[in-house]
């Protein structure tokens, strides 16, 4: 039996998620996927040049994790640019370090770390919570 994939922390959600080539319309091709995690692993390494040990302490993944996803995004990227096929931005394994929570009840905001801290309103308790990343549940966005 494999191992279960652990969650992979990202700190970006992009705007723009589908990239399509010039004069092709979304169902043409067959497009590629990029998940959230092998966009992070690009934005860390080849935007901000950290390290691929910074890289791997940021994602809290091992360095040859953090090196096999970087592999993958790369050739997704490459193999979109050169087959001329959308590339389009989403899922994945991944978690948020820490969320902006706002409670539906009292309507507090609050930013806590998801992984160590209840998902519940520290003021009223109530578990009603959203997260702002997204507008939605945050257990429908940031795994953990």
């Amino acid at each position: 039996m494999a191992r279960p994939v652990k969650c992979r922390k990202i700190e970006f959600l992009p705007h723009i998620n589908l990239f399509l080539p010039q004069g092709q319309e979304g169902g043409e091709k067959e497009g590629i996927i990029l998940r959230l995690e092998e966009l992070e692993a690009l934005r860390l390494k080849d935007l901000k040049g950290l390290s691929q040990q910074e890289c791997a302490h940021v994602m809290e993944v091992s360095r040859q994790t953090f090196q096999n996803i970087l592999e993958g995004a790369r050739k997704k990227v490459a193999e979109a640019l050169v087959k001329g096929l959308p590339l389009q931005i989403k899922g994945g394994d991944f978690a948020f370090q820490s969320c902006q929570f706002q409670c539906s009840l009292c309507k507090a905001t609050y930013k806590i770390n998801f992984i160590r801290d209840k998902s519940n309103c520290p003021l009223c308790k109530s578990d009603q919570i959203v997260c702002l990343n997204r507008k939605a549940e945050c257990s429908r966005h940031c795994k953990g």
